[in-house]
């Protein structure tokens, strides 16, 4: 009878416990998101670029909900590793749709010693106000020492709509000099 009693007690403790724990889950899991994503319709960049010069990168995106709200760039160099995500938060005006472009600066006191044929791939997503993510675009880049002649932007960058987002805030480094190699690149170094 004891034995019962016991098995009894353990198994309706048990059950509270699943019930305590499921409850809990539901009340303090990951926040469900709301509302629809954005998506990205159109994007453009150069495949090569000339190290040093201005880059612009082309991005257009819509939002059924109209409440985007930042656009996510992470650049990842082949060799070295991934740079921290840069966040460009968006104008008002561009919460329900927008056509622009983000200016990457290539040129910095880093830039010049770039190894040749330095590989680089730049992904970007936009997120709204409750987190959802947009489709990610990639693109794969080339830098080169040498200069290029960048065509015009394809459709339907190529008219007077485009207007800058923001800055890209990422500064390239040579992984074979030491300098480069320091604590206030903001870099996450993988080793060789």
């Amino acid at each position: 009878m004891k034995t019962i009693t016991v098995f009894l007690s353990l198994l309706i403790a048990g059950f509270m416990i699943v019930g305590y724990s499921d409850a809990n889950a539901q009340a303090l899991g990951s926040p469900k998101l709301e509302g629809k994503p954005p998506i990205i319709t159109s994007f453009y960049a150069p495949g090569q670029v000339s190290n040093g010069d201005p880059l612009k990168i082309y991005v257009a995106a819509e939002d059924p909900d109209g409440d985007m709200l930042r656009v996510a760039v992470s650049v990842s160099q082949l060799g070295l590793g991934d740079y921290p995500t840069d966040w460009t938060y968006l104008k008002s005006g561009d919460q329900k749709s927008f056509k622009g472009y983000l200016q990457w600066n290539t040129m910095s006191s880093r830039a010049s010693i770039l190894p040749e044929r330095t590989h680089v791939t730049v992904k970007v997503s936009v997120f709204d106000k409750s987190g959802n993510e947009s489709n990610e675009v990639v693109m794969p880049m080339l830098f080169v020492s040498s200069a290029v002649a960048y065509p015009p932007a394809p459709a339907p960058f190529d008219n007077n709509d485009v207007h800058r987002l923001g800055y890209i805030d990422v500064r390239l480094v040579n992984p074979y000099r030491d300098s480069d190699r320091g604590r206030d690149n903001n870099i996450i170094l993988l080793p060789f």
